[in-house]
Order: C-alpha cells, then structure tokens, then sequence
C-alpha cells in the first residue's frame, strides 16, 4: 500500500509542480506585488489597499471592464447558439456530415492574431469593396467606430470558437438514447417538441462546460483585441488584457498592474463558479 501510494505521488510531481510553478507561484507573487509600489525590478513601499482603491476610480478600466462584458455576453449568446446549430447539423442524416465537421472545426486551429488580421483585411478591404459595388456606405469604415468594432470582434470570436462548442455538443448528442426520440416522433412530436423536451433537457451538461469555457474566454481575449483594432479608436474597444498589459508594459506601472490583474481575476473566477452552480442546480431540476 505504501509503495502504491508512493508511485501514486511520483507520478502526479510532475503536474504539481508544473502547475506550481506556472500558476501558483506568479498568482501568489503578482497579489503580493499589487499591495506594494514594485516597479519591475525592486519591491520599494508597502502602500496596501492603495492600488485597489485607485483603480475603482480609473475611468479608463472601468470602460474597458465595461466593454468586456458587454462583449462577453452577447459572444458567450453567438457562440453557443451557433455551436449548438452546427452541431445538430452535422449529426443529422447527410452525407458531407464528417467533412462539414472539419470544416466548422478548422477556424480554432488558426491563432487569434493571424485570425485577427486575416478578419482586419475582411472587414476594411473586402467590406469596403462590397459597399462600392453595391453603394452602401455601411460597408465602408468597419472597424473605425466603437460599435463597428465591437461587433467585428464578436464576429471574430464567434467564427472562431463555434467549431470547437460544436465538438462538446456532439458529443453529447451522440450519446443520447435514440429510442426516446423515436418514441417520440411514434407519438406524434414534431422536431422542435423533440429538441425541446427531449434533447434540450439531456444535452443539459454539454451547456455548463460551453457556457464555462465560453465565459472564460471571452473575459480573457486579448491576442485578437490587439490584431483586429488594436483597442481603437480612442480605446474604445479596448478590453480589460489589454488594458492590464497597456497600464504594466506601456506605462510601467508594474504594481497598479498587478492590482487590476487581481481583480479581474476574482471577477471572472466568481462569475465562473456561480454560472456553474446554477448550470448544475439546473441539471439536477431538468
């Protein structure tokens, strides 16, 4: 038993410390630095709360914590919607069901700043000769308002995340009991009484994983921010990692940095836990 305990612990060393060094190590680290004046190199004061006090007055955070929210909503919406939809197409009875799957899947092999440039050229060259051929000026200066902006990085967000919800919900989808919804369909139900009675309900547990995996990425995106706008115009578009990195590396405010970081830490690990709490309740009730 012993022996069996201790090559149980070898075994699992190597995450650990991994998992040690890389998260919880600079997580420990980065909350101590935010309660002092640390400039990078040396640690000077301790000026406890003070950073945390400041940031709940720095407009500029407050509107990019805004707009990620805002972003993090209506992306976590599109993308599960979209994911759920291709999934249930790419399990129904067609042929090209394997190759569609692949397809769908490709967009989240491609990395976020590639994607972005590759959506900045869509959005500024394509759209803008679309709007010359058929004259509608709407086609014209994508990417140059906040609202333009905002909805280019949920289109971006959601084309690339779809194929990978859409994976999670095939999953489910596959394992359900088709005598149930053969049943069903005997009884007289029609597709959509099907998905909602029937479907929706066991599918249940793939939504709590999408809707974590979703939310967290969403709060976190940085790497397209930056290719597709670049924060602009005005910062207007700027979300909160990159408005962490801007206040840390551009301003070399390292320890006010550090506090923004924290607390947008709790922020997403809060909201996290309880929309999977809820998600669970809701399981256990369905």
């Amino acid at each position: 038993m012993k022996t069996r305990d201790l090559s149980y612990w070898l075994f699992l060393a190597p995450a650990l410390i991994s998992l040690a060094l890389v998260v919880i190590v600079p997580l420990s680290l980065g909350v101590y630095y935010s309660f002092t004046d640390w400039n990078g190199i040396e640690v000077g004061e301790f000026v406890g709360l003070e950073n945390y006090k400041d940031l709940f007055q720095d407009k500029e955070f407050l509107a990019a914590l805004w707009f990620t929210v805002k972003f993090s909503v209506v992306s976590i919406i599109l993308i599960n919607v979209i994911g759920l939809s291709l999934a249930l197409i790419v399990t129904s009875k067609i042929k090209t069901s394997k190759f569609l799957r692949t397809v769908f899947f490709m967009p989240n092999l491609i990395g976020g700043l590639i994607l972005g440039f590759i959506w900045q050229f869509i959005f500024i060259k394509v759209f803008s000769g679309i709007g010359d051929l058929v004259g509608m000026e709407q086609f014209k200066g994508w990417l140059s308002t906040t609202e333009t902006g905002f909805w280019g990085l949920a289109i971006l967000m959601s084309w690339q995340m779809a194929g990978y919800i859409m994976v999670i919900y095939i999953a489910h989808l596959e394992g359900l009991p088709q005598e149930l919804l053969e049943a069903a369909a005997i009884d007289g139900a029609n597709t959509f009484q099907r998905f909602r009675y029937i479907v929706f309900p066991l599918v249940a547990p793939a939504f709590t994983v999408s809707l974590f995996l979703t939310l967290s990425n969403s709060f976190k995106l940085y790497d397209q921010n930056l290719s597709l706008t670049g924060g602009g115009p005005y910062n207007s578009t700027q979300m909160v990692a990159m408005e962490i990195f801007k206040t840390a590396f551009s301003e070399n405010q390292l320890a006010y940095a550090s506090a923004k970081a924290v607390v947008f830490f709790i922020l997403v690990a809060a909201i996290s836990l309880i929309q999977v709490y809820f998600n669970k309740k809701r399981e256990v009730e369905m």
